[in-house]
């Protein structure tokens, strides 16, 4: 009997559990059906993938796309636009916006702005405050939910647990993975005087690495005190990449492409643009993220997507924002990284599909395996582009890449088995779900 499919990608490079190899995918009701040689098989629809590479869907685990409150800079249909524009497949969104997202009452109500307006699937990091740490554990829980996340050094909005005891009513409630921006705001407030008018290269001065590596060293002691599990996010610094390496039972920890591809030398050229929180740093650092890569200390890639407009990003430091683009050019700027020989496709798979799915326990996603939502990003690894701001899909419109000739490219996102982006178009009405979770699935499933 002849199988037959909703659609087949046929002759493309598969990277999945078993390595990259030549492989049809055949996709039934929006889920993976068969993996290998479907060659006598039928479809309603057939792709020629030859010559391109199959991943499963790049879950980019932090981004802001800044609804409620902020939609001069951005909402959740243009950032998840540009997220499929990228190849991104699904976004855990950040819970600083106006109103912070710290309640059922405000999760609930981000998803339902999500749900079939957002481009990609979507889940919400829901804030962890001292006022909501006894009801952590059911937030973390509810539909829609990515986890907790808390602000340990100040960033943009108003979310701050810059305290041990603040930290510990939280963690001592969640079950889950909680989510930390680890910066040590006491040091932050003492060498705030460090801050240059008008010269953004005092940013990592004032923020500096010791600042990131106290704040990590404590959350790891209270992570251990009460037996919780930790994501420390955005790692910019080698002397973290050293300590984190001694604590993999209970810290897991991400990595951004601009901590990996920036360094402090450009604050000449590019200014606030690359203007951050934690700081682009100088090579040195650079160099020692790029280990925690290659060692496999990092488990995680995330974009920290953080949109503000140029008008905003051009006030003269330090009254200028910290924050960037970057959900769409994390697929393209790190296949460039694989192209120059500083790390495999099969790493950048486990990085941005298989890890998310490790950590976070998404059910259905992050494999391209019979049972799973059929997410796929489809990338020209051969393919030469310009990066520019006219790509752009977010309001901001501008990114600190514009300029750069990368070698690498995604050409198609497919989500759920509908192809949503092909060749830079969008071609499929927005229609996001939220992603499910292991550890919170709904009753009847």
């Amino acid at each position: 009997m002849v199988q037959t499919f909703d659609t087949i990608y046929r002759s493309g490079f598969v990277v999945n559990q078993d390595g990259v190899g030549l492989r049809d995918v055949g996709v039934t009701d929006g889920r993976i059906a068969a993996v290998g040689n479907l060659g006598s098989a039928s479809a309603g629809e057939i792709v020629d993938a030859t010559g391109l590479h199959i991943l499963p869907g790049v879950v980019d685990s932090q981004v802001h796309f800044r609804e409620p409150g902020l939609e001069h800079k951005e909402d959740l249909e243009s950032g998840s636009r540009s997220a499929v524009l990228g190849g991104v497949t699904a976004v855990f969104e950040m819970p600083n916006t106006k109103p912070l997202t710290t309640s059922a009452e405000t999760l609930e109500d981000k998803v339902r702005r999500g749900r079939h307006r957002m481009h990609c699937d979507f889940a919400f990091w829901v804030g962890g405050t001292r006022d909501n740490a006894h009801d952590v554990a059911e937030l973390e829980r509810l539909p829609g939910a990515a986890g907790i996340k808390v602000f340990m050094g100040s960033s943009t909005g108003d979310l701050l647990v810059e305290d041990d005891e603040g930290v510990r009513s939280i963690l001592k409630n969640t079950r889950r993975r909680t989510a930390f921006h680890s910066e040590d705001e006491f040091r932050l407030r003492e060498r705030e005087g460090l801050r240059v008018a008008g010269d953004p290269s005092s940013h990592p001065v004032w923020r500096d690495e010791i600042a990131a590596l106290k704040c990590t060293e404590r959350l790891v002691r209270i992570a251990r005190e009460t037996r919780a599990r930790i994501h420390v996010l955005h790692i910019s610094t080698a002397e973290e990449i050293d300590f984190l390496k001694e604590h993999k039972d209970v810290a897991s920890c991400e990595a951004t492409p601009h901590h990996l591809t920036l360094e402090a030398s450009q604050y000449g050229t590019l200014g606030t643009l690359i203007q951050m929180n934690p700081p682009v740093r100088d090579a040195r650092h650079r160099d020692g993220v790029w280990t925690g890569i290659t060692q496999g200390i990092i488990d995680v890639l995330g974009s920290d997507h953080a949109p503000h407009t140029l008008e905003e990003k051009s006030k003269p430091y330090p009254a200028s924002p910290s924050g960037m683009t970057g959900v769409q050019t994390l697929v393209p700027i790190m296949l460039d990284h694989i192209n120059a020989g500083r790390m495999s496709i099969e790493r950048f798979v486990d990085l941005t599909s298989h890890g998310p799915n490790r950590l976070f326990g998404m059910a259905r996603k992050g494999r391209i395996a019979v049972g799973y939502d059929a997410d796929l990003t489809i990338v020209d690894m051969k393919r030469r582009e310009t990066i520019t701001n006219a790509q752009v899909g977010s309001k901001a419109g501008w990114t600190p890449y514009d300029g750069k000739i990368v070698t690498g490219w995604p050409v198609g996102t497919i989500i759920r088995g509908r192809k949503v982006m092909w060749e830079g178009e969008i071609v499929t009405p927005s229609q996001g779900e939220p992603v499910l979770f292991g550890e919170a699935l709904p009753q009847g499933r």
